[in-house]
């Protein structure tokens, strides 16, 4: 990865909290996800650089909802999958709600015809969905991805797959300064969902 511990690029102007201005540190936030591959409801457990969980995500058996907890337990986000859409779109909603003014924002395929996964992210008040207002982009094979504030090349995440060790599967990430890193999770538990299909 190119980002290293307490090196990164320069502080965003204004933090982006997506989720909640707590998650929206000063300085890079490194985190670890681990998934437990050996799963029926597929839960993962996000830590810190110190071994610390900050975050666990939980699906219900046979459910196409999952839900982000933060480390005691509340939980942040409400994460689920839209039946029967083009675009394989993904709704995230605040806490455990599913009503449309909890809505926080949407995930989507650029295209329907993909060969590296390329996905648009449009916050709930961005209702035309012109233009995104982040992109993540994959090589999943190659186990790498980007996550870029809107149409621009500036860079707010990266994500690097370190393989699976004893039936858990570990992910690498390093989350920009001032960048809402539970908003950068829900998104690793989107990517994780469409790699599942």
């Amino acid at each position: 990865m190119a980002h290293q511990p307490g090196y990164g690029p320069p502080a965003m102007a204004n933090p982006i909290a997506v989720i909640g201005p707590q998650y929206c540190a000063s300085y890079p936030v490194d985190l670890t996800v681990i998934e437990k591959v050996i799963s029926i409801v597929g839960n993962f457990v996000v830590s810190d650089v110190n071994g610390n969980i900050i975050f666990k995500v939980k699906r219900a058996m046979f459910s196409i909802r999952r839900v982000l907890f933060d480390a005691t337990g509340n939980p942040l986000v409400s994460i689920r999958q839209k039946a029967m859409s083009r675009h394989g779109r993904w709704q995230v909603y605040r806490g455990d709600s599913s009503s449309s003014r909890d809505l926080l924002f949407t995930v989507r395929k650029s295209s329907l015809l993909q060969f590296k996964t390329e996905l648009q992210v449009f916050l709930a008040n961005n209702t035309r969905e012109n233009v995104c207002d982040f992109k993540i982009k994959c090589s999943w094979l190659e186990r790498s991805c980007v996550v870029y504030l809107g149409e621009s090349s500036n860079i707010i995440a990266q994500m690097d797959r370190k393989g699976i060790l004893f039936g858990r599967n570990t992910l690498s990430v390093a989350v920009y300064p001032h960048i809402d890193h539970a908003f950068i999770t829900s998104l690793i538990v989107i990517l994780n969902g469409i790699n599942e299909d």
